[in-house]
């Protein structure tokens, strides 16, 4: 067979492109085998306390109890969807979730959850949201993942946020006896230039060394909340820039829908998730940041699920139109906000953000909801798509191939991870439990094929 090229003449043409995709595939490694929160939980760092994460789960259980009793009552008050047996399959699992692992992730807020305040009082509060994350931890008592979100580095506030960001870190190594809590992150609100993220990726090089940690033991995730975010003023799409400065520290990147709006100038009553403007910017997250590995998040519905009426201690109950005002507002609320989180899932968005207990139970149940009602079909798939052993196969009007079928085997990972899929349910499709765990599709096809 004739041919022209030879491997010495080939040699350096191949050993530029090797090392050019050798880049590449570390630039863009792919989306993470571990386990992203369906939500990151706000609370000011002045209440936050060892318990927070369980009694937030027992006020949100007993919103639930008050405004929806039962899966009949969940699914008119939030409009889920009238498959047979879904709304109380639904209830069922969001009531498991809220007793056991109410909260997935919670984030100790010194920034707008917090405000600014003299110094000798953060100071104070930065100790004590240490002490009680240690406390939380040997308690386990702790969500699975925490952490604390500072102040921006701007000139007016980063004496501040660095002050704060050392007494918790220092207060908190200290009352652990030198290890950091699994599942801990930084949050670095307002990020517009890549020199404040290397600032934090500095500081966090020197707290690491100074306490004899490993390099990269302290992640954190960094916050897009305003245009320059995204587009820097020299017209470069930055976002990517942002998350490079961090020298691997930035793990997630958080949508602010509230700063970002504003900063587009759109008037308060229309600054919402659902406005086109977020939906433009959470674009340009995705297009940036795909292949990354870095986590996205999506922003908060700041609509709470409260009654305006509540018995005085001791007074006279409220009145049956006071408890029906109570409910229609809650359920305006939640269906609100459970619209919300469908968009974003809906758009590929997993996590997004939550401000208040009662807004739990939406969280949940929208979540189990978008993945139940996907269940028989991807189960479907999955099922002939394992069976054919990397064949591409067709059901109904669906075309799979491999990168789908690794798309699916997400759609478990991700359903089992936050309680909405049983794993029984995923071994249905004749996958087994060391293949699920294993995380990756192409070394199932390949142990089948032997």
């Amino acid at each position: 067979m004739k041919t022209t090229f030879t491997s010495d003449a080939t040699r350096d043409a191949l050993a530029r492109l090797s090392q050019a995709n050798q880049r590449f595939m570390k630039a863009y490694p792919g989306e993470g085998s571990g386990r992203q929160a369906v939500h990151t939980v706000y609370g000011g760092a002045q209440l936050f306390t060892a318990e927070t994460a369980r009694k937030m789960g027992e006020v949100a259980l007993r919103s639930l109890a008050e405004y929806a009793p039962d899966g009949a009552s969940l699914a008119e008050a939030v409009g889920l969807p009238s498959a047979p047996g879904l709304a109380e399959k639904v209830y069922a699992r969001v009531v498991e979730k809220l007793r056991r692992e109410p909260v997935e992730d919670f984030r100790i807020d010194f920034e707008d959850g917090y405000g600014n305040r003299p110094d000798p009082e953060e100071d104070a509060a930065a100790e004590s949201a240490a002490r009680e994350v240690a406390k939380g931890r040997a308690a386990k008592s702790l969500s699975p993942f925490i952490g604390i979100r500072i102040k921006p580095f701007t000139e007016e506030l980063r004496d501040r946020s660095v002050r704060t960001l050392d007494i918790f870190l220092s207060t908190l190594l200290e009352a652990t006896g030198g290890t950091m809590p699994d599942g801990f992150f930084v949050t670095l609100p307002k990020v517009t230039i890549p020199e404040q993220v290397t600032a934090l990726a500095d500081l966090l090089d020197l707290f690491e060394d100074r306490n004899r940690l490993p390099r990269g033991t302290v992640r954190f995730e960094i916050m897009v909340e305003t245009t320059q975010s995204l587009i820097s003023s020299g017209g470069v799409v930055i976002l990517p820039l942002l998350v490079l400065a961090g020298r691997g520290r930035c793990v997630a990147a958080h949508f602010g829908t509230y700063d970002y709006t504003a900063c587009c100038a759109i008037t308060a009553a229309h600054q919402h998730m659902a406005h086109p403007a977020c939906d433009f910017a959470k674009d340009m997250m995705q297009v940036s940041l795909a292949g990354t590995g870095v986590l996205l998040s999506d922003g908060a519905t700041n609509i709470m699920p409260v009654g305006p009426h509540r018995a005085a201690k001791g007074g006279p109950p409220l009145t049956p139109a006071q408890v029906a005002e109570n409910r229609r507002v809650v359920h305006a609320a939640w269906r609100l906000h459970y619209g919300h989180v469908r968009h974003s899932l809906e758009t590929a968005y997993y996590q997004g953000w939550d401000l208040h207990p009662a807004q739990l139970p939406t969280r949940y149940a929208a979540v189990y909801a978008f993945f139940l009602e996907a269940l028989p079909a991807a189960s479907e798939r999955l099922k002939n798509f394992i069976s054919k052993a990397a064949q591409a196969t067709l059901v109904g009007d669906v075309f799979d191939d491999a990168a789908t079928g690794q798309g699916l085997l997400n759609f478990f990972l991700r359903g089992i991870n936050c309680g909405a899929i049983q794993e029984e349910e995923a071994l249905a499709t004749g996958i087994t439990i060391d293949e699920l765990r294993g995380r990756s599709f192409v070394k199932i096809l390949k142990n089948r094929r032997g």
